[in-house]
Formats: structure tokens, C-alpha cells, sequence
């Protein structure tokens, strides 16, 4: 009997324990909850983490593409200026000078505004004297000094006529000018012959200032440019007219158009400007010289006022006597041209 009870008692109880037990035990929906809470933060955190790396992405690639942007229009700019210089480039290339060599440049911006065999080292003849002026102007010597045309002044390598007979006397300064002015061979290797040392100090002195000028494809032989292995190219001759350019006196004689001078017993001489271009009022010319042996050609170098712009222009072993003028009013043009462009 007694056992009964408890029997009964027990299967009483169990029930109540086994509630209180299960309201203690989280159930299987209940334990699933936190896990899933759990995978879906993480989730979050992931995409999270994935925006963030894209959106680094997008300002990185963003960043890039503005760098290109800006590379492209830079390199638009670059070609752009290429395309400037290939028209020059064009313009130049169609120009039809007769001239073997030449070569022009911006003495300002160093620019080449043309350039046709300007490396090659050739003759250059009496373009010479304007080295053999600046020897003269610059050794400080007397331009009232009275100098007497000697018979070793005579052209015996290519008997060249000149005005200047023996016995002839000039100051220096006329030397100088009809040498300038006129090419006047004799009047040249008078001034040499007087310079301290006599012919072979004054060459000396000649090569000594080309390369002290930088002219390092430049040499003479003697003061006039009757031999032809008085040679120099056109980039060292532009550095010769810059040079010759700071020199007032050789500017006032290679751009004056007549001179006339008083060689003894009263006779007196006019001589004219071998460049016909110094006569003309529609050019501002700073230094001029001419030049003319066979192997040189017609030769012409000038340093003149363009549009505003300094513009060296070298022109070596022309074709025919008027060529050189020719060419040197094509120059003009290309250049007013050039300028032209660069304005619009």
C-alpha cells in the first residue's frame, strides 16, 4: 500500500519536473536563434566590409581616371604643339629656297624656325671678314691709325680686282668699313697686316675668338675668305652674328648702304653695300655680310628684325647671283608666317 502512494506521488512529480526542466532548457528554436543571430551579424560585418572595399575601389579608380583625364589632355596639349611645330616643320620643308644651306633661328626663344643642312662645315668666303672685324674692334688698336695698302695686300690666289691701289691710305676705321661694307679683300688683309704680330697673330687670334665663341666647327686660314679652308657651318655663323651684333661700329658699317672715302691726291672713291637689302626700308637689318668664292657659292648671313623678333638667317652656296636676295625675302615671308600661326 504504502508503495502504491509513493508510486503515485512519483508519477505526480514527474510531469512537474520535466516542465520545470524544459522551461530551463532552451528549445531547439530557441537555441537556433542566437547561431543565426550570430551568422547574420557576421553577414552584415562581411557586406560591410565589401562596401568599404568597394567603395575604396571606386575612389581609387576614380582618382586613376582623373589622372588619365588629365595625362590625355596633357598629351593633347603635347600633340598639339607637335602639330605646331610639324606645320612649321611643313611649311619650312615646302618653302622653295635655292640655297644649298640655311638656317634660321630666334635669337630670343633659340627657336629654329628653319633648317636645311645646317651641320654640314662648308666655305663661307668673305662671311670671314666679319670675324676679322671683330678682331679689329676689339684689340683696342686706333680707328684714326693710318694704314697704307701694301703690295702683299694683292689677291694673288684668286686675282680679285679691288678699287684700293697700291700706295693707297686709309684711316683703320675706312679699312674697316669698306671691308665690312663692300667686301674689300685688300682693305681685310691691310687691317690683318697691321694687327700687332702681323697676319699670322691676327688668324690666330681669328680661331682663338671662334672658339672662345663656341664655334667649334669654324676655322680660318686668313683674314679675307679667299680661301676656301675658311670654313664654319651655320649654327657657329649665327653665334658669330650674335657676337658681331654687340659691336655698334660693325652694325653702323654692314648696314650702310654707301660710303665714300678720300685715297690721296684728291681723288676720292664710292663704294656701295654688297646686300641691296640695307637700301630697303621694309627691312630693320642689324648686321649684314655677303660672301662669293666658287666653292662657297653665293653666300649671305644677316641678323634682322622680324615682326619684333631677332631672327638670325644664314644662307650658304646659293644658286645664281640674286639668289641669295631671293631666298632671304622667302625667309621673311616663312617667318611672318610662322608668326602669323603662332597668333591664332
Amino acid at each position: 500500500m504504502r508503495h502504491f502512494w509513493k508510486r503515485k506521488i512519483l508519477s505526480a512529480l514527474l510531469p512537474i519536473a520535466a516542465l520545470t526542466f524544459s522551461a530551463g532548457m532552451p528549445t531547439s528554436a530557441q537555441a537556433a536563434e542566437p547561431a543565426a543571430q550570430h551568422t547574420q551579424t557576421k553577414a552584415k560585418k562581411v557586406h560591410h566590409a565589401r562596401k568599404v572595399v568597394h567603395r575604396r575601389h571606386v575612389i581609387r579608380r576614380t582618382h586613376a581616371q582623373r589622372g588619365h583625364a588629365a595625362a590625355a589632355r596633357k598629351v593633347s596639349y603635347d600633340n598639339g604643339d607637335s602639330a605646331a611645330r610639324r606645320s612649321i616643320e611643313s611649311l619650312a620643308a615646302h618653302a622653295p629656297l635655292k640655297s644649298e644651306v640655311a638656317y634660321v633661328q630666334d635669337l630670343e626663344s633659340s627657336a629654329v624656325l628653319y633648317n636645311k643642312n645646317s651641320d654640314e662645315v662648308r666655305p663661307i668666303a668673305s662671311i670671314s671678314k666679319l670675324m676679322t672685324a671683330l678682331i679689329v674692334v676689339e684689340s683696342g688698336e686706333s680707328m684714326h691709325d693710318m694704314l697704307t695698302i701694301t703690295e702683299d695686300d694683292v689677291d694673288h690666289l684668286r686675282h680679285s680686282r679691288s678699287r684700293l691701289v697700291v700706295g693707297a691710305r686709309l684711316s683703320r676705321a675706312d679699312m674697316l668699313h669698306l671691308a665690312l661694307m663692300s667686301s674689300e679683300n685688300r682693305a681685310a688683309h691691310a687691317l690683318a697686316r697691321y694687327y700687332p704680330g702681323g697676319v699670322r697673330a691676327f688668324v690666330r687670334a681669328m680661331n682663338d675668338k671662334a672658339r672662345a665663341l663656341g664655334m667649334r666647327k669654324t676655322h680660318f686660314l686668313e683674314p679675307t675668305g679667299l680661301s676656301s679652308d675658311n670654313v664654319s657651318t651655320p649654327r657657329d655663323l649665327v653665334k658669330l652674328l650674335a657676337a658681331a651684333s654687340r659691336q655698334p661700329l660693325i652694325h653702323r658699317y654692314t648696314t650702310d648702304d654707301h660710303y665714300e672715302v678720300d685715297i690721296g691726291r684728291g681723288r676720292r672713291l664710292a663704294f656701295n653695300n654688297t646686300n641691296g637689302l640695307v637700301r630697303n626700308h621694309k627691312w630693320d637689318i642689324q648686321i649684314s655680310k655677303t660672301g662669293f668664292i666658287n666653292e662657297s657659292g653665293e653666300c649671305l648671313v644677316m641678323l634682322t628684325r622680324i615682326d619684333r623678333r631677332e631672327v638670325a638667317i644664314v644662307l650658304l652656296n646659293s644658286v645664281g647671283r640674286y639668289s641669295r636676295v631671293g631666298d632671304a625675302v622667302r625667309v621673311r615671308n616663312l617667318v611672318e608666317r610662322e608668326t602669323n600661326l603662332a597668333m591664332m
